[in-house]
């Protein structure tokens, strides 16, 4: 055999090992997007809370200003979503690779969407809750208990979120596909 031919077929060889479909270029795009679904929509929904129960902080600390700190717990467990948005992002982003499976690109996705869409509906369901809460507790203070009975509700929508994209990020992990560069 002579030079040329072992040298194709090393060429073609490697060529192989190096092409597997299950690990195309694009794969960490799906995992950054994941990143970023995590962060961006938690974000949007802790300032949609945090805005929309301030308004009735701000009013009802007109009527009842011994109350103001009291009603500053809608502002503060609206912000505590974002600190899940900010966990699931970290996390994604220690497993992104510039060559990585694609199964393991759309398990990041789906956790950053999950987490993400979870925490923007938490942050809608504080905010509104907080809003008639406080405007509520202002006016008689034995609604305030209901009121943070309602809203841990509300925050654990956001929880739920991050222990499904905690059980995806784990399983993206597991019996998966070793990429070659």
């Amino acid at each position: 055999m002579s030079q040329q031919a072992i040298l194709s077929e090393m060429h073609s060889a490697l060529a192989e090992v190096a092409y597997d479909p299950r690990c195309p270029i694009y794969a960490s795009f799906f995992g950054a997007l994941g990143c970023a679904a995590s962060i961006v929509f938690t974000v949007l929904g802790a300032s949609y809370g945090t805005a929309k129960s301030a308004g009735a902080i701000f009013s009802s600390g007109v009527i009842r200003p011994d109350r103001l700190m009291q009603n500053t717990l809608c502002a503060i467990m609206a912000q505590i979503l974002s600190i899940y948005g900010l966990v699931a992002s970290v996390i994604i982003s220690g497993d992104l690779a510039e060559k990585m499976p694609l199964h393991q690109g759309f398990l990041q996705l789906g956790a950053g969407i999950s987490v993400g869409l979870s925490g923007l509906a938490a942050g809608f369901a504080i905010g509104i809750v907080g809003d008639a809460g406080v405007r509520a507790s202002s006016q008689q203070p034995r609604l305030y208990i209901g009121m943070v009975l309602i809203l841990i509700f509300a925050e654990v929508l956001g929880l739920y979120g991050v222990i499904v994209g905690i059980l995806m990020l784990t399983k993206s992990r597991e019996n998966v596909t070793q990429c070659v560069y």
